[in-house]
């Protein structure tokens, strides 16, 4: 593995994001003197929070998974998962309701699981998705330990015998096909390739090395924290301060000083200078360049994944048969996956994930009141034509009118805030999209931009943009290879 020549004692982080927050407790774990910069009040990133009279919304990721990470994450510094930010394990992780009219719940116990399939669509159902479970663990044990959560120097670095064993597997085939070996029933097939739109493919172009996303859902579990997602940041930060990083917020950072191919300090908007042995960007992919004072150099330029239209929506109580995480299935499927990515249309049988996390904690909203998040996945702002800044609004109330005529009728709420490219690429996320880029073959694994950047010899990145890639887990997890980078691995 390669990692960062010379002295590294000194390390800024830029960005407060769970990536620089991972970076930063790996860093500090293992002795280092780091310093935090983010452009925002506080931390948290794309796990934002916004208060609306008593509302507490998650402005970003709403699903958790893989708690073992990062327990992992606070660890690095000797702190308890269990004791910083107790978790909840949700049951069922989500509830699927399709266009017929019928409903599954999604457990991640087996048994459970097998059970509901039975009885929602037969017992050949039942026995394919036991084999089915058994395939994503098989492919997870694969895939994890060596592909996802370790360093990659080039493709040659994936030439090893885990490799044979994805290929057996068939993770370089097309994910709806190989759940389709398992499941005949098509709306059980959705249930386990939907997780595909997070990578920015479709099912039936997805690589099916990527049914591991639906391995972390629906076998390792979904979880939720008290204070909701924005709290995990939160106590993140906490608990890197308690270990002696230093932080500063509201000062966006405008140069990186060089001495030759080293960046010897980093200024920030306001003046300041913060002189450093290595630094870890975790900026969005253009402005680490810009920042870099290069460009990658790629033969296909990047393509970004989907983008996501939330309507955050707060009203009086009274649905408590609404649970944690809704997928409404529309009837469309593969023209949804074509509108969206190909045509770079909104979807005109739209699929929404409606999250009510007042289900498990009700301290997120006033009392007598419910809080929903309604997610649409929509074109980003490279593939559609769309003025969101003029659109934004009457595309909330037309998904709005779905979630009631579906899930919520004469669901008026008092409140809504929404959330779309827009408002995104007002953030700085590339294309409009809080997803980053798409996990096409080329964008993969070591196929996606490296993390030690050409040209300067002690900057490395993290992120969704970099490896292993888009998700709450993989982002803390890019943060730890970033800090393998400066300081050789693991201790």
């Amino acid at each position: 593995m390669k990692t960062v020549p010379g002295p590294a004692d000194r390390v800024v982080v830029v960005g407060a994001g769970l990536s620089g927050l991972a970076a930063a407790l790996h860093l500090a774990g293992r002795g280092r003197e780091v310093t935090v910069l983010e452009r925002d009040p506080g931390p948290g990133g794309r796990a934002g929070r916004v208060e609306h009279h008593g509302y507490l919304l998650d402005t970003g990721p709403t699903v958790l998974t893989m708690p073992s990470i990062l327990a992992d994450t606070f660890g690095a510094v000797g702190a308890a998962l269990a004791t910083e930010l107790p978790l909840t394990r949700l049951d069922p992780a989500y509830v699927a309701r399709f266009a017929d009219g019928s409903t599954l719940p999604v457990h991640t116990d087996g048994a459970a699981m097998a059970d509901a399939v039975r009885e929602f669509a037969g017992p050949a159902e039942a026995a394919g998705y036991t084999r089915l479970r058994d395939w994503l663990t098989q492919l997870y044990r694969a895939e994890f330990g060596r592909f996802i959560n370790a360093n990659i120097d080039s493709p040659l670095g994936m030439v090893r015998p885990e490799l044979a064993r994805l290929v057996a597997l068939g993770g370089f085939r097309r994910l709806d096909g190989q759940v389709g070996r398992f499941l005949s029933d098509e709306r059980l097939k959705r249930v386990f390739t939907f997780q595909a739109l997070y990578a920015g493919e479709s099912p039936m172009r997805a690589l099916a090395l990527y049914a591991v996303i639906s391995y972390m859902d629906t076998v390792g579990g979904v979880y939720f924290p008290p204070g909701g997602i924005a709290a995990l940041p939160q106590a993140l930060a906490r608990v890197a301060a308690d270990a002696g990083v230093k932080f500063g917020y509201g000062d966006s950072v405008s140069e990186l000083e060089r001495a030759g191919a080293r960046v010897t300090a980093v200024r920030t908007a306001s003046g300041a200078r913060y002189p450093c042995d290595a630094v870890v960007l975790t900026t969005e992919l253009p402005e680490s360049y810009r920042l870099l004072g290069r460009r990658p150099r790629r033969p296909v330029p990047l393509r970004a994944a989907p983008s996501a239209l939330v309507v955050h929506a707060g009203g009086p109580a009274g649905r408590s048969e609404v649970g944690h995480h809704t997928i409404s299935f529309g009837h469309g499927w593969r023209s949804t996956f074509d509108e969206l990515i190909v045509q770079g249309r909104r979807m005109s049988d739209p699929s929404l994930l409606v999250t009510r996390p007042t289900a498990t904690d009700p301290g997120l909203a006033p009392p007598g009141r419910e809080l929903y998040s309604i997610l649409a996945p929509v074109p980003n702002l490279d593939r559609g034509p769309a003025d969101w800044t003029a659109e934004s609004g009457s595309y909330a109330e037309e998904v709005l009118d779905v979630a009631r005529e579906r899930l919520l009728p004469g669901f008026e709420p008092e409140f809504t805030h929404v959330i779309g490219p827009a408002e995104w690429a007002d953030r700085g996320l590339v294309a409009g999209t809080p997803f980053s880029y798409a996990h096409s073959f080329v964008q993969t694994g070591p196929f996606r931009p490296r993390n030690l950047p050409r040209g300067t010899d002690n900057v490395v990145l993290a992120g969704g943009a970099t490896v292993p890639g888009v998700g709450v887990p993989t982002v803390l997890i890019s943060g730890r290879l970033a800090a393998d980078r400066i300081t050789g691995g693991t201790p």
